[in-house]
């Protein structure tokens, strides 16, 4: 069987971790090898650079230029190391978070020139694009109000990235309507802020084809 890219977007608290290991379940009760990897991060490289974009103490004066570079040598490092390999010996790859998130944060969130982003993007991907990609979208109070019990009720971990305002997220929030607008064919919109039942539902609808 041929292997199959699925990445998951949305902005916080959307619900993608859930999803993700919901579908990984009934990728593997149907038989499939099945590949969860995240972003940034991925491999040792990748993770090492997450911890420098997200948790480190020293990364208060990162520049959305050096967060942009950063983003991308985690990416690159993640196609070339697991996905490719991945995705020619047959598996399903879901990936949380891709590029399309780099489009969002960096190009409409921090205001970097989106020709500039997308050619940075296409350095580090080159072919490896998703079969079909699913932004999970919930309203702004939804995702605040998602964060804030998640930091509630798991230890503390700072990450730079949550710690932008509600006008930043407001900006990637736009900024992922605009590139599913762009890419209707490969971009599933997903209501987030209903049941994880009924969100499970349209997910499995969008992606049991592609399967099949």
């Amino acid at each position: 069987m041929p292997g199959v890219l699925i990445s998951f977007e949305g902005t916080e608290g959307c619900g993608k971790s859930t999803q993700i290991t919901l579908l990984a379940e009934r990728l593997y009760s149907l038989g499939r090898d099945v590949r969860l990897v995240r972003e940034p991060g991925g491999t040792p490289i990748g993770e090492e650079i997450r911890h420098t974009l997200k948790h480190s103490a020293k990364n208060e004066a990162m520049t959305a230029e050096a967060e942009l570079l950063l983003m991308n040598a985690s990416r690159a490092q993640l196609v070339r190391e697991v996905l490719r390999p991945a995705l020619q010996a047959g598996e399903v790859v879901l990936c949380d978070r891709y590029y399309d998130s780099t489009t969002a944060y960096q190009g409409y969130g921090r205001g970097l020139d989106l020709k500039l982003v997308e050619a940075v993007i296409e350095f580090a991907v080159g072919r490896t694009r998703p079969d079909l990609t699913l932004l999970l979208q919930v309203p702004a109070e939804v995702s605040e109000a998602r964060l804030a019990s998640r930091q509630s009720t798991l230890p503390f971990i700072r990450d730079r990235i949550e710690q932008a305002d509600r006008n930043f997220f407001e900006r990637v929030k736009k900024g992922y309507e605009a590139i599913a607008a762009a890419d209707r064919k490969r971009i599933k919109v997903i209501d987030a802020a209903r049941t994880v039942d009924a969100v499970s539902a349209d997910i499995w609808q969008a992606v049991e084809p592609l399967i099949k």
